[in-house]
């Protein structure tokens, strides 16, 4: 652990969007919860697209941009190093970055392929640094609260969980060929963005057992070659070459809880005017809670209220008495609002907490462990959707 009152030292490892959200949480660790981390030194943003690289440390104050990852690895200076590229490299790097003593927090889902994630969870068995992965939705105050709320027994017994993440970032046929639509059946919708799905359902509702109603598809199998770069989902330059898509645009599953829940789930990339709809309703025989990312700073609950005239769905406005909100935005007053990036910081401080050995950290980050099992629980689908809908048990918490 690094030594109380010396800088931590970090840096990023991808400049795109997901990258500087890394980056700017970091820049903001020392903003929220009061003290008791180390200084925060922002060492460098690494990209092979260089300007994109120079640009973002230019944004977000760090002090230098590399043009490789491994130059991150080569720097004794770094302590502390967030991976977020493509799928495929996360094993390679993790690797290297452990092996020079550095903490890893790498971006979901963990890798490219579970062999490759398997091997990673293996890697963080052993390893002497702290390893975690991007499960942000974790720190939101909305589902951290309705955790509680099914933690403490208030919505009874639970009957159905019912969760979607619908995106729109896919709907142009005309959008460019990236690797986010290469690899096999899971990689794509149900990795991007399922794999968040996944980890709140198990998060707020407990373990799944089985999956079971698999049906995947791909509404644009061919897409345009991109002439150069791209950044996130932006829009680029294309040529009049296509190529295959090799994962799929859509997927939706049952699965059964070990507690016995039923839960319902559907993931999209080409839902049309959704630019970011995670969203999820959970129901018990005592009460009911939902959460739609498009309005973060609320969630809804109702429960048995003992006055019939005063019963239904309540709106509670994110503030100081939900999880995060205390102490974790600059004007602690509901109404404020409450964002994505607010759970970024959140879950960097976490991290940088594990790192710097904080006496009482925040919930620790979910592990490369965690993450393996959500990508267990992705090729069960799969397994589920090539049987024609067949049951198929997902392996046991261990």
């Amino acid at each position: 652990m690094t030594p109380s009152g010396k800088p931590l030292s970090v840096a990023v490892i991808g400049a795109g969007m997901a990258g500087r959200s890394h980056a700017a949480g970091y820049r903001n660790v020392n903003t929220v919860f009061g003290a008791g981390l180390p200084p925060v030194r922002l060492a460098a943003i690494a990209d092979a697209n260089v300007t994109l690289g120079e640009d973002a440390a230019r944004r977000y104050g760090y002090e230098k941009a590399l043009p490789s990852w491994e130059a991150v690895v080569d720097d004794p200076t770094i302590d502390a190093v967030s991976i977020v590229v493509g799928n495929d490299l996360h094993r390679p790097i993790a690797e290297a970055l452990v092996a020079a003593g550095k903490h890893v927090l790498c971006e979901k889902p963990l890798a490219g392929s579970l062999e490759d994630a398997r091997a990673m969870a293996e890697l963080e068995r052993t390893a002497d640094v702290v390893t975690a992965v991007g499960y942000t939705f974790r720190r939101s105050p909305g589902i951290a609260a309705i955790r509680e709320h099914v933690r403490r027994g208030e919505l009874a017994d639970l009957s159905l969980f019912s969760g979607r993440y619908w995106c729109d970032y896919a709907t142009d046929p005309k959008g460019p060929l990236t690797w986010r639509f290469k690899g096999g059946l899971g990689s794509g919708a149900l990795g991007d963005v399922g794999s968040h799905l996944i980890d709140v359902a198990e998060y707020v509702a407990g373990p799944i057992a089985a999956v079971s109603g698999a049906t995947l598809s791909t509404q644009i199998p061919k897409r345009p070659l991109p002439l150069g770069a791209v950044v996130g989902h932006n829009a680029a330059p294309v040529s009049d070459e296509v190529g295959e898509v090799e994962n799929e645009d859509t997927a939706s599953f049952t699965a059964r809880f070990e507690s016995g829940l039923v839960g319902t789930f559907s993931v999209t990339r080409t839902g049309f005017g959704l630019p970011n709809g995670l969203a999820f309703d959970v129901l018990g025989l005592g009460g009911r809670a939902a959460f739609d990312q498009h309005r973060p700073a609320e969630y809804l609950f109702d429960d048995a209220q003992p006055d019939p005239r005063t019963r239904g769905a309540r709106q509670i406005i994110a503030g100081p008495n939900l999880p995060y909100f205390a102490g974790g935005v600059p004007m602690e007053a509901p109404g404020v609002g409450a964002s994505n990036a607010d759970n970024f910081t959140y879950q960097a401080r976490a991290f940088l907490d594990q790192v710097a050995g904080v006496a009482e950290p925040r919930p620790a980050c979910a592990t490369f462990a965690d993450a393996v099992r959500t990508m267990e629980i992705i090729q069960a689908v799969v397994e589920s959707s090539r049987g024609g809908g067949a049951a198929v048990t997902v392996p046991p918490l261990v």
